[in-house]
């Protein structure tokens, strides 16, 4: 069983601050043949959750610039949607592999280096 539409949930309560670690991998769109393209559809990002005490994954569309952001950078994720995907096994059993997937990853505080440094006078900058 798959939600297809995926649900959403309270981000801070569920998930707590979050830091980047790295990005885990590239998910490449497959052929006609079965066999992975050179195109990637996604990306996935290690994060350190602190509600959760541990690394979770979330999944960004290839459509956003790669994300390599400073480790332990608090972020925060862009519309997340969270979903699940359920596998039957032996019996009358079910196990489920849950997923993170968001439109963006992006820094929680723009970064500081972006502002002129206040003992030197814009005009004298090179």
């Amino acid at each position: 069983m798959r939600f297809s539409n995926g649900f959403f949930g309270e981000n801070e309560a569920t998930l707590g601050t979050l830091r980047f670690s790295a990005m885990r991998r590239e998910v490449f769109e497959e052929n006609a043949d079965g066999t992975p393209s050179e195109v990637v559809k996604e990306r996935t990002y290690d994060l350190k959750s602190d509600k959760q005490g541990r690394m979770i994954q979330v999944s960004v569309p290839a459509s956003v610039p790669v994300r390599d952001f400073a480790y332990n950078a608090e972020v925060k994720l862009v519309n997340p949607m969270f979903g699940a995907i359920a596998h039957v096994t032996f019996g009358n059993s079910a196990e489920v592999d849950w997923y993170i997937k968001a439109d963006d990853l992006v820094l929680k505080t723009p970064a500081q280096n972006s502002q002129p440094h206040k003992d030197v006078p814009a005009d004298k900058k090179s």
